[in-house]
């Protein structure tokens, strides 16, 4: 029969609702049924592509042993950390705390009051990697519940005023620098593995937004931070972490090689990384960046894009109950489903698949030979490689998708949308690809037609319903890609809209020190108002909305928003100096509010080709302290504020470059206007 998650949104609890574990969802049932009862709840955060949970929940929570020992002493609460990221901040800062170490699945005991007393991340059915059985856990934990109380409020207590100190915001605040900005260049060249790539040791992480700050000052000309950013970004490309197959990156690797990874793919991965390849051909002229960013946007079409619109959350790392037995190969797959010969020799020497193994018995295809090398070893011109790579991997796709596919989470969060609808939305704009532009406006419609309702905003959808109330981090991403895609598709009711989505941003989160809630004013009661600073695997909120204010200060010459970021920057800077990877969202936006913004108009109706000239040589280049607004010269009104008093010189399209609103001379030549972006 199944558990209360049963009529559950999120499909990582629906995997939950035939458990013999009677799950509750987080809420008030829950909570007053441990208040009831006199049980702690046992808190169990995960998520859909989350492997470790799958085998924690193969375990222990679909074992009739274990559910009776969980149903009899506890109130069992599922959360999926995608749907609540402010319950997993407030219960995995408390985890830190206890164990030093955080993860997924994450285990957490509460009072009924929702104070975290013990916790941990997974827990073995049995004694082994140096941790106690669940069921031992479980028992022990019941017994100093009925047995000593005084005990577990104590710890209670100050784990939870360590977790509300740990909430505070800094408290110096310094006239904003560049200084910040060369320390934290100088950690992050200083920490750089030039053996492998990236940064730290296994499990190592993509850095998408380390990258991107070193991709800011290469389009400065910058080039040693660009020699970093290249090798970081060719490490991972070479396979393992990066699908050669099929497009797409895996959440990180577990070596430090970047072979291994954990198989699942989460949208934001792929959005953030999308966006740094194609930066980086922006910057060289490489085709091979253009080539990763356009089989990654691809990928996401094809495989995490739903009919109406929506991008998808993620993609299991397990099919047919292994990790990872959907991307790997063995030499005889290849020989016995391949029928050309020389097609056969082509793969096992361009993909690695022959000799030892480098995943368990199989093979992770992995590209080491360079081009020439193949060109030369086959007899094939050099011009030929790549097109002869896309047909194999045609061949290759067509043989995986006869495989068990690994689940897929479809639930449509509205962060994660927006950053890969501003990665989509700018590959349309600097490529020049229509079905890219199409398909970021086809997103934002989903998102402004499906989870905006009775004024606000709410985090996720799927099958029609939608999920709880959005987060800081929904309200700025999409306001950035509201912002992005008004610049690829010129339309006034984009920047309208982001207009109203940041004055609900505002109004919702806003606090007295400067820095936003993660959660809005009028959100439920939870341990404390959470507010996540630490820009991890993803942005934070916070950082988030920095950019977004930075933006609408330069369309808007709006003072107040500039302050108000300027504010935030300083009482953030020191930590983003010290703390490079872990602020470096943060550090593109000081980095941002350090350079002046070039604001640019171009006039022109849309379908005169002299427009459309001006407009390729805006997007000709790289240019991250750049907004645009592009408009008919018969618009109804100046919005953004940046149109306003814009005419037309000689009655042609024409353009106007400015810094702060000051101008130089209209131009409507697009050799004029390159002259202009580069002074």
């Amino acid at each position: 029969m199944p558990n209360q998650l049963a009529n559950s949104l999120s499909p990582y609890l629906l995997q939950h609702k035939e458990n013999p574990v009677n799950w509750y969802p987080w809420g008030a049932e829950a909570l007053e049924k441990s208040l009831r009862e006199d049980k702690p709840i046992f808190l169990s955060i995960g998520y859909a592509a989350c492997h470790w949970c799958h085998v924690m929940a193969h375990e222990s929570f679909e074992d009739p042993e274990t559910a009776e020992i969980m149903n009899e002493h506890f109130v069992n609460v599922k959360v999926d950390r995608e749907e609540r990221p402010d319950l997993d901040n407030i219960y995995m800062s408390a985890v830190v705390a206890m164990t030093g170490q955080g993860g997924w699945p994450m285990s957490v005991f509460l009072t009924p009051e929702q104070e975290p007393f013990y916790g941990g991340t997974y827990f073995p059915p049995v004694p082994r990697y140096n941790m106690p059985a669940f069921r031992d856990v479980l028992l022990s934990v019941s017994k100093i519940w009925r047995e000593d109380r005084t005990k577990i409020l104590e710890s209670s207590a100050k784990i939870s005023d360590y977790i509300q100190r740990n909430q505070s915001i800094p408290s110096h605040s310094t006239e904003l620098s560049r200084d910040h900005l060369e320390n934290a260049y100088s950690s992050l060249s200083g920490s750089y593995d030039w053996q492998h790539g990236g940064w730290g040791a296994a499990p190592k992480f993509p850095q998408a937004m380390a990258i991107e700050y070193l991709l800011r000052r290469a389009s400065r000309g910058d080039e040693s931070s660009l020699k970093i950013a290249k090798h970081a970004l060719d490490a991972m490309a070479q396979g393992g972490m990066y699908d050669l197959i099929a497009g797409g990156f895996a959440r990180y690797s577990t070596d430090n090689e970047w072979l291994v990874p954990h198989f699942e793919k989460m949208l934001y991965d792929n959005a953030l990384l999308a966006r740094a390849y194609l930066h980086a051909f922006l910057i060289t002229g490489d085709q091979k960046y253009r080539r990763i960013c356009t089989q990654t946007l691809d990928f996401v079409s094809r495989e995490m894009m739903h009919p109406e619109g929506g991008f998808f959350s993620s993609l299991d790392a397990d099919s047919d109950g292994h990790e990872g037995k959907f991307y790997v190969w063995t030499e005889e797959d290849i020989r016995s489903e391949i029928s050309n010969p020389a097609d056969v020799e082509f793969i096992l020497s361009a993909y690695s698949i022959s000799g030892e193994p480098n995943f368990e018995d199989k093979f992770i295809p992995r590209k080491t030979m360079e081009d020439t090398k193949l060109a030369g070893k086959f007899s094939i011109p050099i011009d030929d490689i790549e097109p002869y790579l896309q047909r194999i991997n045609q061949q290759l796709l067509e043989i995986r998708e006869k495989r068990v596919r690994p689940g897929t989470d479809d639930k449509i969060l509205v962060a994660w949308n927006a950053w890969m609808c501003l990665a989509f939305s700018e590959a349309g704009r600097y490529l020049d690809v229509g079905k890219y532009k199409d398909m970021a406006t086809r997103n934002l419609n989903f998102i402004l037609s499906n989870l905006m309702a009775g004024g606000y905003l709410h985090r996720s959808w799927r099958g029609g319903s939608l999920g709880g109330t959005g987060f800081l981090d929904d309200y700025a991403s999409l306001v950035l890609a509201l912002l992005a895609h008004y610049q690829t598709d010129p339309d006034q009711r984009w920047f309208r809209a982001a207009l109203g989505v940041m004055d609900s941003m505002l109004e919702y989160f806003s606090s007295e020190n400067g820095l936003f809630f993660d959660t809005p004013a009028e959100h439920e009661k939870l341990l404390l108002r959470p507010r996540d600073l630490q820009d991890n695997a993803v942005p934070s909120g916070n950082s988030l909305a920095a950019h977004a204010l930075l933006q609408l200060a330069a369309y808007q010459g709006d003072a107040e928003h500039r302050t108000k970021v300027e504010i935030m920057l300083s009482r953030m800077q020191l930590l983003v100096s010290n703390h490079p990877t872990a602020f470096a969202n943060w550090l593109c936006a000081l980095d941002s509010a350090l350079h002046e913004t070039r604001e640019v108009v171009i006039l022109g109706d849309p379908g005169d080709k002299r427009s459309g000239l001006l407009i390729s040589a805006l997007w000709s280049r790289y240019r991250p302290n750049l907004v645009a607004a592009i408009s008919p010269p018969d618009f109804d009104s100046p919005i953004p504020a940046l149109l306003e008093g814009r005419t037309l010189l000689d009655e042609s399209p024409t353009a106007y470059v400015c810094q702060g609103f000051v101008c130089q001379q209209p131009v409507t030549d697009p050799n004029a206007l390159h002259k202009q972006l580069e002074l």
